[in-house]
């Protein structure tokens, strides 16, 4: 087994309890680490042989463009489509963390972490 990790993917993006927050919009940043079998791909040299980061980029930025309440609910759709579209995959883990959330307080970020195994 392998790790692939795409490591703080930047979207701006309309999640949120309050209405503000899905009007005004907010910074996010994303993680992704998936584990594979990349015993091919180290001997091929062929992207058709691995985890193609590129895709991985392009569901976190499609699905976080989807409003949510939830982060949780966000995280969730992103590893449900990795598994779906990524079959090589066995093992992910998703984090979302909202920049600067509006709450009272001095708070850099919050960030909800999802460890997913495939089929589950």
């Amino acid at each position: 087994m392998g790790i692939i990790r795409v490591d703080n993917i930047r979207v701006y993006a309309y999640h949120g309890c309050l209405s503000e927050e899905t009007k005004i919009g907010s910074d996010y940043l994303v993680n992704v680490e998936v584990k594979a079998d990349l015993s091919k791909a180290i001997v091929s040299d062929a992207l058709k042989d691995t985890v193609d980061y590129v895709h991985i980029n392009r569901i976190v930025v499609e699905e976080m463009g989807i409003p949510s309440k939830l982060l949780e609910h966000v995280a969730k759709r992103i590893g449900d489509r990795i598994f779906k579209e990524l079959p090589m995959v066995k093992k992910a883990r998703i984090s979302v963390a909202k920049v600067n959330p509006p709450i009272n307080g001095d708070v850099q970020k919050v960030l909800v972490e999802l460890s997913l195994k495939r089929g589950k």
